[in-house]
């Protein structure tokens, strides 16, 4: 976070390789580096939506973390999903199970993540109604911003908000993308330009809830993963808040979680 805010924006991707641990999953670690310091890695995974689900749950209890989820659910991954209110209840659109929850009456320009039985896919709401994204999937979520849109990274107003960072992103060849950052590093339009930039092919790449929230689980075949946000940086002018994460866990009212089919 210092190099961060010492003016250092541009992170480059350092070479990794992916590891398949079950037929379409794989798993791979993307150091990102300035200066050839490593500053920050992406904690990622590659899954073929044609041989795992994908759904989304939401618990307002406030007994849920990234542990909770892992065990209740048996899923081979458990990541963060999108924003959500003080109630704990989602605040932006969203489709569990078939079930409709969050608002109703929700202006999206940003993006979804969309999952049926035939199809799991981002879609871009720039010119599409969430609810006409939402027709025929059992599973959805609208979030924000998109980081990369058609192969484009997001080019929003640069911001010193530095956190741990969670996406869903779509590859050229269709396969879905998860990935969680290790620290603090990247605001989101420097995390946007890293991705773009990796060699991961992305062609979207949809943001999740950032900061200690951001939290990364795989249980599957033997290999194993808990990856636990920690950091979240506001920092306007000359005046910086630190949101940390003090016991090592995180309640996760929303999270995107993948099943073998």
């Amino acid at each position: 976070m210092r190099l961060a805010l010492s003016g250092s924006t541009s992170a480059v991707a350092v070479d990794f390789q992916w590891k398949e641990i079950r037929p379409g999953f794989e798993v791979g670690e993307l150091p990102a580096a300035v200066g050839g310091q490593e500053v920050d890695r992406v904690f990622l995974a590659r899954i073929d939506p044609a041989r795992y689900r994908f759904a989304v749950f939401n618990d307002p209890s406030g007994e849920s973390g990234l542990a909770e989820w892992m065990k209740n659910l048996g899923a081979a991954l458990v990541v963060n999903g999108s924003y959500y209110s003080h109630r704990a209840r989602p605040d932006t659109p969203f489709l569990s199970n078939g079930i409709l929850l969050g608002p109703a009456d929700y202006d999206a320009k940003a993006g979804a993540f969309v999952s049926s039985p035939s199809v799991t896919t981002i879609r871009d709401l720039s010119n599409e109604d969430w609810r006409t994204a939402f027709q025929g999937a059992d599973n959805a979520m609208v979030s924000f911003p998109l980081l990369i849109r058609n192969g484009v990274p997001y080019n929003g107003v640069a911001s010193q908000w530095l956190a741990n960072r969670s996406f869903v992103g779509q590859d050229s060849a269709g396969r879905i993308i998860i990935g969680t950052t290790k620290d603090g590093f990247f605001s989101l339009h420097r995390f946007a330009r890293f991705l773009h930039d990796a060699p991961l092919g992305l062609t979207y790449a949809l943001n999740l809830d950032g900061g200690p929230v951001a939290c990364q689980g795989i249980a599957l075949n033997g290999f194993e993963r808990n990856t636990i946000g920690q950091w979240e940086l506001q920092y306007s002018g000359d005046h910086g808040k630190l949101l940390t994460c003090p016991f090592g866990t995180w309640e996760m009212p929303i999270v995107l979680a993948v099943f073998p089919k």
